[in-house]
């Protein structure tokens, strides 16, 4: 039998069968070592092969070829990965101003883990009604910064509505992985949009001014035809992982135009003459907040030490 994996508990998956049914599936052992890398060689999202027994449960066999995925770092295996979920049509990324306040850097590192692997990505601004006029413009600025760079940037405010048609639009007929920091809204989000859901929700630490997690493992729902979201734990941190130093701007859209141009095709714009990069960020061609972000991942991933 044939099936899409729609909830990974670490040691069972759902499987949602070609026929429409759901069962509940473990997985072969030699799949276990062919994904020795990751905690999950078996993600949200994966089509596998199964096989269906009434009496001993039901067992997954093989996985087909994944056409894209989102990885991260495992939070608690520094040499093995995470596979945040698999064969994606785009990634809604939530975040917000402050409760629990915006990292540029996270945002920077989720994008340049989707440019990998092709995947468009919207950036959705939440809790906007808490928001004042000073407020407005900070958003105004970054939102300046993502949208040159050729990214969709918007807001919204799950409690007035406010932005809400125009997510759910973008939401039809594809595949979508909704992801941000744990705290931004993301349950609430697709409770407003989608009321049969009632996905569990949870309220901001008050001593560390972060959220706290409230869904637990990732799980795909199909809440109205054609529409299926994958939702995801809320994440803390994103490593960036098998992209070599070199290649890192070919992940930032705004530098592709320019790389052609630098002197050496091996340059990694920190500090090679006749890098034509430095030379955009200091024409304001190119944002100096991306560009710092660029130099943070370069500098600080393991993969680039």
């Amino acid at each position: 039998m044939r099936g899409q994996v729609h909830k990974s508990t670490g040691s069972w998956y759902t499987v949602k069968g070609e026929d429409g049914l759901r069962y509940d599936c473990r997985i072969r052992g030699k799949l276990r070592l062919l994904g020795s890398k990751n905690t999950n060689p078996v993600a949200v999202g994966d089509w596998v092969s199964f096989e269906h027994d009434a009496r001993d449960g039901s067992v997954i066999t093989g996985i087909d070829d994944r056409r894209n995925y989102i990885i991260r770092k495992s939070t608690n295996l520094s040499k093995q990965t995470h596979v945040l979920a698999a064969n994606l049509d785009q990634a809604l990324l939530v975040a917000t101003l402050f409760e629990p306040r915006i990292s540029l850097g996270f945002i920077d590192r989720f994008l340049v883990t989707a440019e990998a692997y092709d995947i468009p990505v919207r950036i959705l601004f939440n809790k906007s009604d808490l928001w004042g006029a000073d407020a407005h413009e900070v958003f105004e600025d970054i939102a300046l910064i993502y949208q040159k760079a050729g990214y969709n940037i918007s807001f919204c405010s799950v409690k007035t509505g406010e932005g809400l048609d125009a997510v759910r639009n973008w939401l039809n007929d594809k595949v979508t992985l909704v992801s941000g920091f744990s705290g931004v809204g993301k349950s609430s989000l697709l409770n407003n949009l989608f009321p049969k859901l009632t996905l569990k929700t949870g309220e901001i630490s008050q001593y560390s001014s972060k959220g706290t997690h409230t869904t637990t493992f990732a799980e795909m729902f199909e809440p109205a035809s054609g529409i299926q979201i994958i939702d995801t734990p809320g994440i803390k941190e994103l490593g960036v992982i098998d992209i070599a130093g070199y290649e890192l701007g070919h992940f930032f859209p705004e530098m592709r135009s320019y790389l052609e141009n630098c002197r050496f095709n091996t340059c990694t714009h920190t500090h090679e003459p006749g890098c034509a990069v430095r030379a955009a960020v200091e024409t304001d061609e190119i944002s100096a907040e991306r560009y710092k972000s660029y130099l943070s991942i370069l500098h600080n991933e393991d993969t680039f030490n």
